[in-house]
């Protein structure tokens, strides 16, 4: 078995607002395990919990209930954080610096110096794509152009595991492409890459294994291929439907969309199609095209399969 480096069991955080004193339940004990040398996508929607709990991981915030484990060490711990190369979601860098100034800086707070150091800068910065820009002062770059410093700072002592909070926020298509490259090659380097996003095409392009988080609770967890392996939907255009045989096909369960001439329904089975395929034909419509579809996580959430495979408490 792989060895699990970060474990979480139902951890849990309650804030209480200003003045009111009322309860928030931003996290509401979530559990999940991330294994070495892998990549562990954390998503769900804005406000679902993700930062929150990656926020009690790192140490910044208290949790309310439930525990986590780093490299064995219990949550917080400075010596487990020392393995660990952390990107927030909004990295604050000192604006009068430079990126090879700040890099710097965040190598010699983890130890390094010297030679090394010097060299480890430059790779990291010119990985993270900000070599054209290593000298000029963090306040006249662009919002991604200061992602990509917090990333290189990130990575600047080797760390065993990378924790990314959305590190495609504020990058352009073709900076998300070579983020989602480094990340791949610091997985064949022999890293865990754990990093939270919204974005499920991203996370499903580069990961093992997935959470997603929902209303502070997890809602699906699992093997990428597991997940998406055995989903799939068939998508059947019909022609010539007419008013009467669009409702008695919604009345057997059969809900179609209209796209121009044509009536587009999404099922499940060779069996349901079969079945719509063969009432259509007896009814005088005609198959235009019958279309199997690979299910994305995307599909999966926007249809709230999630609510239905959600673990019981």
């Amino acid at each position: 078995m792989s060895e699990i480096i970060l474990r979480v069991d139902g951890l849990a955080k309650t804030f209480r607002k200003p003045f009111t004193g009322k309860k928030v339940e931003a996290v509401r004990g979530v559990s999940f395990e991330v294994a070495r040398g892998e990549i562990f996508g954390f998503l769900g929607p804005n406000g679902s919990g993700k930062t929150t709990t990656i926020k009690m991981l790192t140490g910044l915030i208290s949790a309310t209930r439930g525990s986590a484990t780093l490299f064995g060490h219990a949550v917080p711990s400075p010596d487990a954080m020392a393995r660990v190369g952390f990107l927030p979601e909004n990295p604050y860098i000192y604006p009068y610096l430079t990126p090879r100034e700040f890099v710097s800086l965040c190598g010699r707070l983890s130890g390094l110096g010297g030679a090394k150091l010097a060299q480890r800068v430059e790779e990291v910065i010119a990985a993270a794509g900000v070599t054209h820009a290593i000298d000029r002062a963090v306040r006249t770059l662009s919002k991604g152009m200061t992602q990509r410093v917090g990333l290189a700072a990130a990575m600047v002592h080797e760390p065993e595991l990378l924790m990314l909070d959305e590190p495609m926020s504020g990058l352009d298509p073709v900076g998300r492409k070579e983020v989602r490259d480094l990340i791949v090659e610091e997985k064949r380097r022999g890293r865990t890459v754990f990093f939270s996003s919204h974005i499920l095409s991203d996370v499903e392009m580069l990961c093992d294994r997935v959470c997603i988080l929902r209303s502070g609770e997890v809602a699906l967890s699992g093997l990428i291929h597991d997940l998406l392996g055995g989903a799939r939907r068939i998508e059947v255009a019909l022609a010539g439907v007419d008013a009467a045989l669009a409702r008695a096909l919604a009345e057997e369960g059969h809900a179609g969309s209209r796209a121009g001439d044509l009536l587009i329904f999404e099922l499940a089975d060779d069996a349901a199609v079969r079945a719509l395929i063969e009432r259509a034909w007896s009814a005088g419509a005609r198959v235009e095209s019958v279309t199997p579809k690979r299910e994305t996580l995307e599909n999966l959430f926007v249809r709230g399969a999630l609510e239905s495979t959600r673990p019981p408490p």
